[in-house]
């Protein structure tokens, strides 16, 4: 549960690896696994796709196919859930909001750090090149350009 009084940190995640790099490297250097009173309140938001989003279909069986593909959506969602929750554990980090929000992951997280107020979101970078980020959209690039807190976006080093 959020302390009152403390700034808070929001780690925005999604099933990659780049968004789970990033909120290992905000446990390790801003919630020290010694600190039984870390000085910042964490906040981890996951933006769960609308089924109508990932497919653009209409006719008959349409239900039925956005039926499955909610299910999966939902699946999803609790692995990166659980994935975050466990590397929350690891480094012995149990004072923590998750939070799962509907729709686009930009307007996720704009919603979440004018909620609480953040001052800090940290979102992974997926390396994507120029023409994928302007095919895809780049979350980290929205988020550094119309958040109103200070953005940081951690790249995972190569091997």
């Amino acid at each position: 549960m959020a302390t009152v009084g403390k700034e808070t940190v929001i780690v925005g995640v999604d099933e990659s690896e780049s968004s789970m790099y990033a909120l290992d490297w905000t446990l390790r250097h801003f919630f020290s696994p010694f600190a039984s009173n870390p000085p910042f309140n964490l906040v981890i938001v996951y933006a769960k796709p609308l089924p109508s989003a990932t497919v653009g279909l209409s006719g008959p069986g349409t239900a039925e196919v956005l039926r499955i593909i909610e299910e999966d959506l939902r699946r999803m969602a609790e692995r990166v859930v659980e994935t975050a929750n466990q590397i929350c554990r690891n480094k012995l980090v149990t004072d923590v909001v998750i939070e799962v929000v509907q729709g686009d992951a930009r307007h996720g997280l704009t919603e979440a750090v004018e909620r609480h107020r953040a001052s800090l979101l940290v979102v992974g970078s997926h390396g994507y090149g120029a023409i994928k980020r302007a095919l895809l959209g780049s979350v980290s690039d929205y988020c550094a350009h119309h958040i109103g807190c200070s953005v940081t976006i951690v790249k995972k080093p190569h091997a």
